[in-house]
C-alpha cells in the first residue's frame, strides 16, 4: 500500500476556515510524504477549538513498514521545553518561582567547586533561561554524555563544572539542554517534589488531560511508539547519533529529562495547545496559567536578536537571518519575510513550541487557530523550518471571515 493509500483525513466545515486550503494543506502532506520528506504525521487543526482538518499520514516507523495510527506516542524532542514551560508558567503565577530568582537560589550547587570558575553564574535567573540569554554553552550535551542523560539528578551535578560562556542577558543563543535541565530542577525544588516527572504530571499533565503524556516512555506504550530516525542530516548541527540515541534515554521509565525526554499524543498534544489558546485555562475550567503571565510569556522579549543557531541555518541556506522572537520560552511568528516555522501570514503575536526536524504547536490569538503536527522521520533543521513555513502558510492562509 502506498504512503497517499494509507493516509486519512477528515476536514470538517468550521466557520472562518476555507475548506478548500485545508484539501490543499491535506495535500500538500501526502504529497511530501510520497517524496520521501517524512514518513508520516499525525495532524490537527482547529478554530475556535473546533477541529476543521484531522489527518494520519504515513508510516510511523520505516524499518517495520508501520503505518501511522492516530493513538501513536511520539517522542516529541524539544516540544518538551513546552511542557517544562507551561510548569515554570505555572510556578510564576502561584508565587514559587520570579522571574529574578536565580539559579544559586534554589541550587547552590550550580557555583562549582571552583568560585574562580563561577563567574557569571551567580547572575543566571528564570528570565535568562526562559528567553535562552543565560550565557551557557548552547550543547546537547547538560554536562554529561547520553547515557547518563536521563537522571536528572546526575545532570544538574555535572553542571555545576560547566562555565559560563556569555554575559548573562547579551546573547540569544537557543539552549538544547542546559536551561530546560536548570528550569526543571528549579521548579522540581521550589515546589518540594520529588520528582520532575511526578511534578509535570501532577501539575500540567492531570489537570489538561494529557493521559498519553509523560517524561520517559512508559512500558506499557512500547507498541504504539514512533521511533526517532533521521532522515538526512545536510546542514544539520546534529549529527544523527545525537537525535537517535534518546530512543534508548526515552525509554527508560525512570527518565526525566525536562528539555527533550516527554512522549505525547496529537490528541494529547492538541489538548495542551487548547489549554494554551484559551488563555491558561483548562478544558475542565481551571485557571493553569494565569492570564496576565501567559500574555507576558507570548511577548517579544529578546528585541531584534538574532537567535544563533537559527541563525546558523538560515546563513547556510542562505536565506535572511531570523530575529529570535523569543517570549518566556515561547518562540513567536513576529513580523517580517524571513523563514520560520509559523511563516508570514499568522498574526505577529503567534506562539508556540517545536521539536528538532519533527513536531510543531502553534496558536494565533487573533484568527483563533491552532495548529498540531507530530511526524516520523526527523528531518534535517533547515529542510524542517522550510516544511513547516509552507505548510503554516497553508493553514493560514485557510483563514477567512466568518
Amino acid at each position: 500500500m502506498s504512503d497517499k493509500q494509507n493516509s486519512q483525513a477528515t476536514i470538517t466545515d468550521v466557520p472562518g476556515l476555507e475548506r478548500r486550503f485545508l484539501e490543499v494543506l491535506d495535500e500538500t502532506i501526502r504529497d511530501d510524504i510520497a517524496r520521501g520528506d517524512y514518513y508520516g504525521a499525525n495532524v490537527i487543526v482547529a478554530r475556535h477549538g473546533r477541529i476543521a482538518l484531522r489527518g494520519t499520514y504515513g508510516r510511523s516507523d520505516i524499518d517495520t513498514d508501520r503505518p501511522t495510527a492516530g493513538d501513536n506516542i511520539y517522542r516529541v524532542l524539544s516540544m518538551s521545553k513546552g511542557f517544562t514551560n507551561a510548569l515554570v508558567l505555572r510556578a510564576l503565577s502561584e508565587g514559587k518561582l520570579m522571574l529574578s530568582t536565580r539559579v544559586v537560589d534554589l541550587i547552590p550547587e550550580f557555583f562549582g567547586p571552583e568560585p574562580f570558575r563561577a563567574a557569571r553564574k551567580d547572575r543566571i535567573n528564570v528570565a535568562h533561561l526562559l528567553t535562552h540569554r543565560a550565557g551557557m554553552p548552547a550543547t546537547p550535551n547538560p554536562g554529561l554524555g547520553p547515557e547518563q542523560f536521563a537522571v536528572l539528578a546526575d545532570v544538574i551535578a555535572a553542571l555545576g563544572t560547566v562555565d559560563v560562556v556569555h554575559e548573562p542577558g547579551t546573547n540569544l543563543n537557543y539552549s538544547p539542554a542546559i536551561n530546560h535541565a536548570l528550569l526543571g530542577e528549579m521548579v522540581r525544588r521550589a515546589y518540594g517534589a520529588e520528582s520532575f516527572r511526578e511534578l509535570a504530571h501532577e501539575k500540567v499533565f492531570a489537570p489538561i488531560g494529557m493521559t498519553h503524556t509523560r517524561f520517559g516512555l512508559s512500558p506499557a506504550w512500547k507498541n504504539r511508539a514512533v521511533p526517532l530516525k533521521v532522515i538526512v542530516a545536510n546542514d544539520s548541527w546534529l549529527d544523527p547519533d545525537d537525535i537517535e540515541c534518546l530512543n534508548e534515554v526515552i525509554d527508560r521509565p525512570d527518565a526525566e529529562m525536562p528539555w527533550v525526554g516527554a512522549v505525547s499524543t496529537i490528541d494529547d498534544v492538541f489538548a495542551f495547545t487548547e489549554m494554551l489558546r484559551n488563555r491558561g485555562r483548562t478544558s475542565g475550567g481551571e485557571q493553569l496559567i494565569g492570564e496576565s503571565v501567559l500574555d507576558f510569556a507570548t511577548t517579544n522579549q529578546t528585541g531584534d536578536d538574532i537567535n544563533d543557531l537559527y541563525g546558523m541555518v538560515a546563513a547556510a541556506r542562505r536565506w535572511d537571518p531570523p530575529p529570535g522572537n523569543m517570549g518566556l520560552g515561547m518562540a513567536l511568528a513576529g513580523t517580517g519575510t524571513h523563514a520560520r516555522f509559523f511563516g508570514p501570514f499568522v498574526s505577529p503575536r503567534t506562539f508556540g513550541s517545536y521539536g528538532a526536524g519533527s513536531s510543531l504547536l502553534w496558536v494565533d490569538p487573533v484568527s483563533d487557530v491552532s495548529f498540531c503536527f507530530l511526524s516520523s522521520g526527523v528531518m534535517d533543521e533547515g529542510d524542517n523550518v522550510a516544511r513547516f513555513q509552507k505548510l503554516s502558510s497553508i493553514t493560514a492562509s485557510a483563514v477567512r471571515s466568518p
